[in-house]
């Protein structure tokens, strides 16, 4: 999918679920710290999650893992944007920055990304609405509790579903009443990102309401702690767990899925929407 098709996907009122995989360019995110620290794995990593069916590759060199410390700029810089460069040149599939810096997503657009993927909900750098507006991206909001150094510090709740949409809710008008386009808001409830594990679980199974929002809707629980607590597995052994939660996510109306495991991922919800759509089927 490149940004033309992407933007055709936004304005559709029929929206066909897209995989989004991860491209960690990091040594220390949880899943895959380290293993496409290298710009050739990296490049190489990308083209294989794009022929297994990847409509967008997200491409991170901050690790937002949970009790993870900021890096600099220029460290940040130098990580993603000779992958983006040389990306770019083998592919036009769009590329999501997933940075919360409004410099990091600058360079990274204008070097070939088209999209902002900012785990604040464009909070943490002012500046970031601006490089939105300048580009006329679609941005992705996601709900966190606290940064990624403290967010997993016995997270608490009054009232879990109800806070993250009147979070988000805050987050879009923000943008609104800056000039963003709605047609260009994607919201992620940020699964792991300052939550216990039961609380994933209920924001798992009551993501129609984020869908009844009206935006579309990215959910990234792919091999997450939630996944690896619960079955007592390691990161690398958590796909069939991270497939459920999409199969779910699917019969919730989500719309993006973001992934480590692009195959395994595809071929899941293949199945799942010939279920869903076989009374649809003519015998």
């Amino acid at each position: 999918m490149n940004i033309s098709e992407l933007n055709n996907w936004l304005l559709s009122e029929d929206k066909q679920s897209l995989i989004m995989g991860i491209l960690n360019v990091t040594p220390d995110s949880f899943s895959d710290g380290g293993q496409f620290l290298n710009k050739n794995s990296a490049i190489g990593h990308a083209l294989k999650m794009i022929e297994e069916g990847a409509d967008i590759i997200d491409i991170g060199g901050e690790s937002t893992k949970p009790f993870s410390s900021p890096v600099s700029l220029d460290e940040e810089l130098s990580r993603v944007l000779p992958v983006i460069e040389d990306l770019r040149k083998e592919t036009d599939v769009c590329i999501s920055i997933d940075t919360t810096k409004s410099e990091v997503a600058n360079q990274a657009l204008e070097m070939g990304a088209s999209i902002i993927n900012d785990v604040s909900a464009m909070e943490f750098d002012e500046k970031m609405i601006g490089i939105a507006l300048k580009f006329d991206c679609p941005i992705v909001l996601m709900h966190m509790k606290g940064i990624p150094k403290n967010m997993q510090e016995n997270p608490h709740y009054s009232s879990l579903i109800s806070e993250i949409i009147t979070y988000l809710n805050a987050r879009i008008d923000f943008v609104l009443s800056k000039g963003i386009d709605r047609k260009k808001i994607i919201i992620d409830p940020g699964i792991g990102f300052g939550k216990s594990v039961e609380n994933n679980f209920e924001i798992i199974n009551n993501l129609n309401q984020f869908v009844d929002l009206g935006y579309p809707v990215m959910l990234g629980a792919s091999r997450k702690s939630f996944i690896g607590i619960t079955l007592d597995v390691p990161e690398d052994k958590r796909v069939e767990g991270s497939l459920a939660a999409n199969i779910i996510g699917f019969q919730k109306g989500v719309s993006v899925f973001r992934v480590h495991d692009v195959d395994q991922t595809r071929k899941a919800l293949t199945i799942t929407k010939k279920i869903f759509n076989s009374d649809h089927l003519i015998n």
